[in-house]
């Protein structure tokens, strides 16, 4: 349309280019009049090339009878050149025009929105924004890593689905879904991965709100827990190879603790007295925590190792075990009494250490006996007066009878068993768990074992058709793969700790320079594997066969040290994966398929049973199997010694005294109840805790 001289409209005369330009416009507009016909075009924009019958199913046009209707708006964008079939592929493909008059139909619909009321995004910043596609964009760009014209077609699906809610607000976890949404229907599952929100369902956080007795430790536990629930997912999807997580979620493998595995070892050994005589340096790390400078009166000493264990227990996911506690107090041996008080108040002020899970670290203090023995006994003293006001001490005692007699202390360390104390007898350099030192340098100040990864034999055995052959072999291609992630996560704890993630280990012990690093795998379930569904029997035959699959996982172990440049070592020892593998295995295979008494676990070591351990000998079939097994496994065999309830102390007494003398290392255990109200244990009781009269035992 013109204007005439008078300043009124009139129309355009016939032929003119402007008549055909308007004209061309308003039927591009009068063909975008149909949502249908843009539907298509962001079908085509978006999936890219189409054949006519997958255009049709996407734009919804699945039944016989709206074959013409879609017919009818394809044609319709092809005389106005929005869409170009290419004959020779038979695909239609949206044109530079169409994707032009996507773009403004876009713009139109977003300033329409703002126009008749603004779009907020409530984000993760705690803030309130006008929505912006933008930032999408940079998003998917910056955290995903996606190429730009990718991040620009994703953003603009989105911003699609966004305009067509009817809400005020959006918030940031919402777009992210709705981002994830598309990026998988279009394939591509790692940006997904890259780009996942991380974090728990508000029913989950309700139920951890609500079924606070799983709690131990107040509001540190359900931080804690919440925490770990997070970043054990980024483990599983961001940082583990897909097939090493994989196989965790199957039930082949087992992670322990994965809120925490790529951040802090598993179990460390360390010469309290060299830290506490540098003095305790932690730079710029935990302002809040005293300066303890290096120590001389007793006062001192006994509040660094309190300290010590405190922090060294943030740095260590099972268990950290202290030696050169003895020479430590050497010069107070003269007030015996004194020595033993303020061991005890050491001991109980560092269990106020938080756990970072549930069953929390052990700590657990190495006595020599031979040593200074006035020092010794006053330690133990302390360990007995700590443990009967300390419900379930996470404090425990390993008495090192390699150069002196376990008699000598039998007594006091039965008195201490009876009332739920942590003691474990050993002649070699192990933690409570049965996990080895690593190094036979006595040099060494530092030990470091990052274990946690448990291989579940029975599911392998089940999966090998009976073939012995077969079943180690598996075993060794299982365990590749295995080693392969524990390389990766002593890497980035090595990395994290360079960079101040773990201040004791970074400052006092300089880990880089002065430890000694050992991955360690956990076999579990290896009985089960051979005896009940290889079809061997527990015979001399049966037992060559187990020694063979142990011996397979220690060469292939070998083996990969020498590759990846770290000893490996095979163990057998307690792990939380027991009963998940024996409850996965029962959903797979058939309840007590593997498991042949009440037991709801797998096996996991040695046991031994105190009421029989009397009538043993040297020769005995469990004790020889027992050595046989601790000589072989070079990462650690747990020994238990298991003591009926009603033992009396005289009765504990002689049996770590006899077991001392046929095996190596063992743990006495002793279920002991507690009042699950009130905490009290002075008494045993079975039915209601004599104190509040709570029947909650645990």
């Amino acid at each position: 349309m013109t204007m005439d001289m008078k300043g009124e409209l009139e129309e355009p005369k016939k032929g003119s280019i402007l008549q055909s330009t308007s004209k061309r416009v308003r039927m591009i507009f009068s063909v975008m009049a149909s949502p249908n016909r843009i539907d298509i075009l962001r079908i085509l924009n978006s999936k890219g090339p189409l054949t006519y019958s997958e255009l049709k199913s996407l734009a919804g046009f699945k039944s016989k009878k709206e074959s013409g209707k879609f017919a009818y708006h394809l044609r319709k964008l092809l005389r106005q050149s929005l869409v170009a079939l290419n004959k020779s592929e038979r695909r239609y493909t949206i044109t530079n025009l169409g994707k032009l008059v996507l773009s403004l139909a876009r713009q139109i619909e977003e300033r329409s929105i703002i126009e008749s009321g603004k779009m907020y995004v409530r984000t993760s910043h705690e803030s309130i924004e006008e929505f912006n596609s933008h930032k999408i964009i940079q998003s998917l760009v910056r955290e995903g890593s996606l190429p730009l014209e990718l991040a620009q077609k994703i953003t603009e699906e989105v911003e699609n689905r966004i305009y067509k809610y009817q809400t005020t607000y959006l918030t940031g976890s919402l777009i992210r879904e709705m981002v994830n949404s598309v990026l998988l229907e279009h394939g591509h599952e790692e940006y997904r991965n890259k780009l996942a929100r991380l974090g728990l369902p508000v029913y989950d956080v309700q139920e951890m709100l609500t079924n606070l007795d799983n709690v131990g430790n107040g509001t540190d536990g359900l931080l804690f827990n919440t925490g770990q629930r997070v970043f054990a997912e980024h483990l599983l999807t961001n940082i583990l190879p897909k097939d090493v997580a994989d196989s965790h979620l199957s039930g082949d493998l087992h992670i322990t603790n994965p809120g925490i595995w790529s951040m802090i070892p598993d179990t460390i050994f360390v010469n309290v007295k060299e830290l506490i005589d540098d003095g305790i340096v932690l730079g710029g790390k935990n302002l809040d925590v005293s300066r303890v400078p290096v120590s001389k009166s007793l006062d001192d000493i006994t509040s660094s190792l309190s300290v010590i264990i405190s922090l060294l227990s943030k740095e260590a996911s099972q268990e950290i075990v202290l030696d050169g506690i003895v020479s430590l107090f050497s010069k107070h041996a003269k007030n015996i009494e004194e020595l033993e008080q303020k061991v005890s108040n050491a001991f109980a002020v560092a269990s106020t250490t938080p756990n970072y899970n549930k069953a929390g670290t052990n700590v657990s203090i190495r006595l020599a006996l031979g040593s200074d023995t006035k020092i010794v006994n006053a330690i133990i003293n302390a360990y007995q007066n700590y443990t009967a006001i300390t419900p379930t001490p996470k404090i425990g005692l390993i008495i090192d009878y390699s150069k002196g007699k376990i008699s000598d202390v039998s007594a006091k360390t039965a008195e201490i068993i009876s009332i739920g104390g942590k003691v474990t007898f050993s002649k070699d350099r192990i933690s409570s768990s049965g996990i080895t030192h690593g190094t036979t340098k006595s040099a060494t100040p530092l030990a470091i074992n990052l274990q946690s990864v448990s291989i579940n034999l029975p599911r392998l055995a089940f999966e090998s058709n009976k073939d012995e052959t077969y079943f180690r072999a598996r075993l060794a291609l299982l365990m590749k793969p295995a080693l392969s992630s524990m390389a990766l996560r002593k890497k980035d704890i090595s990395d994290l700790t360079r960079r101040g993630l773990n201040p004791i280990l970074a400052k006092n012990t300089q880990y880089m320079q002065r430890s000694s690093i050992s991955l360690v795998v956990n076999l579990v379930g290896l009985k089960e594997a051979v005896f009940n569904i290889l079809g061997y029997k527990d015979n001399k035959e049966g037992r060559a066969v187990l020694h063979k699959v142990i011996e397979t996982a220690v060469d292939v172990a070998a083996k990969k040290g020498k590759e990846i440049g770290d000893p490996v070592h095979i163990s057998m020892t307690e792990t939380d994966g027991s009963k998940r593998f024996a409850s996965l295995d029962g959903e797979k295979y058939g309840k007590n398929s593997a498991l042949t008494s009440e037991s709801d676990s797998y096996s996991q070591g040695i046991v031994l049973k105190a009421s029989e351990v009397t009538d043993f000998t040297n020769k005995s079939e469990e004790i020889t199997e027992c050595n046989k097994l601790s000589k072989i496994l070079n990462g650690g065999l747990s020994v238990t010694l298991q003591i009926d309830s009603d033992a009396q102390v005289a009765d504990i007494k002689k049996s770590i005294e006899k077991t001392g003398e046929l095996t190596n290392s063992f743990t006495p255990t002793k279920s002991i109840a507690i009042c699950g109200e009130c905490g009290f244990k002075d008494e045993p009781f079975t039915d209601k805790c004599p104190k509040c009269k709570s029947p909650y035992i645990v």
